[in-house]
């Protein structure tokens, strides 16, 4: 579900789903964007925000929160918003159970 709430400069997008985070296989491989996969970065994948973009993402369990910036795409798993870097996960305390409902809110860019 993707939710738009206007604010005075650009719009603020809130959706919800599942997150998951990336296997450390993964670690130093070129992400979409070109940049090497670091799991003690906060860094994200989402289908189609565009690099660069921040996104805060809130776990709907516990109310933990972490901003991250997107460097890839993915995840390619139905019902996965978005796929996030080790760091990013256990910030959110989501290591043990692998995959969680969260909220991500980012700010519309204008173009």
């Amino acid at each position: 579900m993707i939710i738009v709430l206007q604010s005075s400069c650009a719009p603020k997008i809130t959706q919800s789903g599942k997150a998951s985070y990336y296997a450390d296989r993964f670690k130093n491989k070129p992400t979409a964007s070109g940049q090497p996969y670091k799991p003690r970065k906060l860094t994200a994948a989402h289908r189609t925000l565009p690099f660069g973009t921040k996104v805060r993402v809130i776990n709907r369990h516990n109310g933990k929160h972490v901003k991250v910036i997107i460097n890839d795409r993915g995840p390619f798993i139905s019902g996965r918003i978005i796929d996030l870097s080790r760091k990013a996960a256990k910030k959110l305390n989501i290591i043990d159970a692998g995959v969680a409902d969260v909220n991500i809110k980012y700010k519309r860019i204008k173009r």
